[in-house]
C-alpha cells in the first residue's frame, strides 16, 4: 500500500515498539485456538462417555492459563502499537507548528487559520488511527485469519475449510469498491471540516463587530449552511462507513450456511465428529473479527491516505524568504540604506524610487496616506517579502545576506494589528525571553506608560488578558506591545502606528522616554498623528508607494507642503479640541 511507503520511516523508528507489538499480538492469535480446542475435546469426551473429573480438570487449568496469557499479552500490545502510534501524531504536529513558524505571510494569505488547525488535529488524528489500530487490524486480520484456517485446514476438515472459504473472494471485491468510495467520501469530508473550522474561528473573533452591526441572524444563517454542508459530507461518508460491516457479515453468514450444510453432511458420514464441528463453527466464528478488521483497515487506511496528502502538501511549502546559502556568520547595526527601484507584490507596484539614508542611532519618522506603503516599507526590511528590483543594506550589507533569524533577532517590531496572548500581562510582556526578571518588566511598562494602568488592575501583573487581549482597552493594548518590544531593548524598533490609540499627552511620554533611552540605538516610526515624529532625525512623506517629501521637521513645515499642511490641519483640531475641552 502507498501509505504504507509513506510512513515507514516512522514503522523504521519506532521499529523495536512495534516488533514487540505484533509478536504479542500474535501470540494471543495461537492462544484463541485453545479454547475452541478443548471445548471440542470435551464434547466428543462426553459424546464417547469417556470423561473422567481429572481430564475436565485438566481442560479447565489450560483454558485459564489461556486466559491469563492472552490477558498479559493484549496489555503489551496495545501499549506497543496503539501507544507508539500517538508517538507519530506528536511527530507530525512537530513537523507542522515548526512548518507553520517558518512560512512568509504569501502562505497564511492561502491558507486559513481554520483550515491549518483542521490539518493539526483531524488529518493527525486519522494518521494516529492508521499507525494504532490500522497495524493492529492488519496484523491481527493476517495471523489471526492464517492461524485459524490452517487449523481448520489440518486439524479438523480441509473439504469443510474450501467450502467455507467460497464467499470471501466476493466480499474482497465488494470491501475493495467501498474503499475507492470511502477515499473520495472522506476526502470531500475533511475539506469541508476545514471549511466549517474556518468559519468558526472567523465569527469567534469577529464576535463584536458581527454584535455591534446587529448581524447575528444572518451570521447564523450563514454557519448554518455551512454547518450543513458539513454534515451532509460527512453523512455520505458515513453511508460508505456503514456498509462495510453489513457487507463483511453477509457474506460470513454465507460462510456460515455453507459450513452448517456441508459440517451436516460429513457428520452424517462420519468424517468429522460433533465435537470437530463445534470447533470448526469456533473458528469459523472467530474469522469474524479479521474480515471485519479487513473492512476496519480499507476505512482507514483510506481516511489516514487522505490526511496524509493533505498534511503533506502543507509540509511541501516552501517560504518565499530563504536564508542565503553562503549566510553572514553574525550581524551588527549600523547605517541603513534604502536603494529600492521598485517593488511589486502579486504584480502590483507597491513602492517605486525608495532611496534614503539613516545612520545607527537615529528616527526615522514615516507619514502619508492610508495605503501609500510605509507598513509595506517596514516589511521589507523585516524580510516578510523580498525586494524585486533594489536592495536594503544595513550595516554595509544587504539584507539578505544575514540570516532571516539573526535579522529579525536585532529589531524589536510592534505592528498595527497587536496580537496579544492569553496569558498574564507579565508573562505577555516577556514573552521574547520568559527569563527576564520582574525589575525589567516593571521597567519596561513604565517606559510605555502602561505601569500605572496594570497596578490599577485587581491581580496587576497577574492580570489574565484572555485572547488577543481582549479585557484591555485599546491604547492599554498598544502599551503593552510596546512593552514587550521594548524590554528586549532591541538595535532596531519598529513602531507601526502604535501610537494611534493613545492620547496626545500620553504620546508625548513615550516620546521623551524613547529619546532618552535609545540614544545609541535606531529607531523606525510610522504615524498619522504628525506629533508621534516631530523629533525623528529624517522624515520621509509617502504617496502612492513614492517619497514625496523629506527633511527635519523644522524643513518640511518650511516647504509648505503636505506635512506642513497636515500639521497645521492637526495642531488646529487639538486646540480646538482644548478649548472646546476648556
Amino acid at each position: 500500500m502507498k501509505i504504507i511507503k509513506q510512513l515507514w520511516w516512522f514503522f523504521q523508528l519506532e521499529k523495536k515498539r512495534y516488533l514487540i507489538g505484533i509478536m504479542a499480538l500474535s501470540l494471543v492469535s495461537f492462544l484463541n485456538l485453545i479454547p475452541p480446542k478443548v471445548m471440542g475435546d470435551v464434547i466428543d469426551r462426553i459424546a464417547n462417555k469417556s470423561l473422567t473429573s481429572q481430564q475436565l480438570l485438566w481442560n479447565l487449568f489450560w483454558l485459564i492459563l489461556a486466559a491469563f496469557a492472552m490477558y498479559g499479552l493484549r496489555y503489551v500490545w496495545r501499549i506497543f502499537i496503539l501507544g507508539t502510534s500517538y508517538r507519530l501524531g506528536q511527530i507530525m504536529r512537530s513537523r507542522l507548528f515548526e512548518q507553520f513558524t517558518k512560512m512568509s505571510p504569501s502562505f497564511y494569505q492561502k491558507y486559513r487559520t481554520g483550515d491549518l488547525m483542521a490539518h493539526a488535529t483531524n488529518d493527525i488524528n486519522a494518521l494516529t488511527r492508521l499507525a494504532g489500530g490500522g497495524v493492529m487490524s492488519a496484523v491481527d486480520a493476517s495471523v489471526t485469519a492464517l492461524v485459524t484456517l490452517a487449523a481448520m485446514f489440518f486439524n479438523i476438515s480441509w473439504q469443510m475449510t474450501l467450502v467455507a472459504i467460497i464467499p470471501l473472494p466476493l466480499m474482497a471485491y465488494a470491501t475493495n469498491r467501498l474503499g475507492k468510495k470511502t477515499h473520495e467520501s472522506f476526502k470531500a469530508s475533511q475539506a469541508a471540516f476545514s471549511d466549517l473550522n474556518n468559519k468558526v474561528q472567523e465569527s469567534v473573533s469577529g464576535i463584536k463587530v458581527t454584535k455591534s452591526f446587529g448581524y447575528q441572524a444572518s451570521e447564523l444563517a450563514s454557519f448554518q449552511e455551512t454547518n450543513e454542508m458539513t454534515f451532509a459530507k460527512n453523512m455520505t461518508t458515513m453511508t460508505y462507513d456503514s456498509m462495510f460491516n453489513p457487507v463483511v457479515l453477509l457474506f460470513v453468514g454465507a460462510s456460515y450456511a455453507l459450513t452448517l450444510l456441508a459440517g451436516s453432511y460429513f457428520v452424517k458420514n462420519g468424517q468429522v465428529t460433533v465435537g470437530n464441528l463445534v470447533t470448526f463453527m469456533t473458528y469459523l466464528d472467530m474469522l469474524v473479527w479479521p474480515l471485519m478488521a479487513i473492512g476496519f483497515l480499507f476505512n482507514m487506511v483510506q481516511r489516514g491516505t487522505v490526511s496524509y496528502e493533505r498534511i503533506m502538501e502543507l509540509l511541501n511549502q516552501e517560504s518565499d524568504i530563504k536564508d542565503s546559502v553562503h549566510a553572514l556568520d553574525s550581524i551588527q547595526n549600523g547605517p541603513l540604506d534604502y536603494d529600492i527601484k521598485r517593488f511589486s507584490y502579486e504584480g502590483e507596484t507597491t513602492l517605486e524610487d525608495i532611496q534614503f539614508h539613516l545612520d545607527k542611532g537615529q528616527t526615522l519618522g514615516l507619514v502619508g496616506q492610508t495605503g501609500s506603503g510605509k507598513t509595506t516599507l517596514l516589511k521589507l526590511l523585516l524580510r516578510e517579502y523580498d525586494v524585486n528590483q533594489g536592495s536594503i543594506r544595513l550595516n554595509g550589507q544587504d539584507i539578505r545576506n544575514y540570516r532571516v533569524a539573526d535579522l529579525r533577532r536585532l529589531m524589536g517590531y510592534v505592528p498595527q494589528d497587536q496580537v496579544l496572548f492569553a496569558m498574564s500581562i507579565k508573562d505577555n510582556v516577556r514573552f521574547g525571553n520568559p527569563d527576564l526578571d520582574m525589575e525589567q518588566v516593571i521597567s519596561a511598562t513604565k517606559l510605555s506608560q502602561v505601569y500605572g494602568d496594570i497596578m490599577a488592575m485587581p491581580d496587576q501583573f497577574e492580570t489574565l488578558i484572555g485572547e488577543k487581549g481582549v479585557s484591555l482597552s485599546g491604547g492599554q493594548k498598544q502599551r503593552l506591545a510596546m512593552s514587550r518590544a521594548m524590554i528586549l531593548n532591541p538595535d532596531i524598533l519598529i513602531l507601526d502606528d502604535s501610537l494611534s490609540a493613545v492620547d496626545a499627552k500620553t504620546e508625548h511620554l513615550i516620546i521623551d522616554n524613547l529619546k532618552e533611552n535609545r540614544q545609541d540605538k535606531t529607531t523606525i516610526i510610522t504615524a498619522h498623528r504628525l506629533s508621534a515624529v516631530v523629533h525623528a532625525d529624517l522624515i520621509l512623506v509617502l504617496q502612492n508607494g513614492r517619497i514625496v517629501e523629506r527633511g527635519r521637521h523644522d524643513e518640511l513645515l518650511q516647504k509648505g507642503g503636505w506635512y506642513a499642511q497636515t500639521y497645521e490641519s492637526q495642531q488646529l483640531e487639538m486646540k480646538g479640541g482644548s478649548d472646546f475641552g476648556e
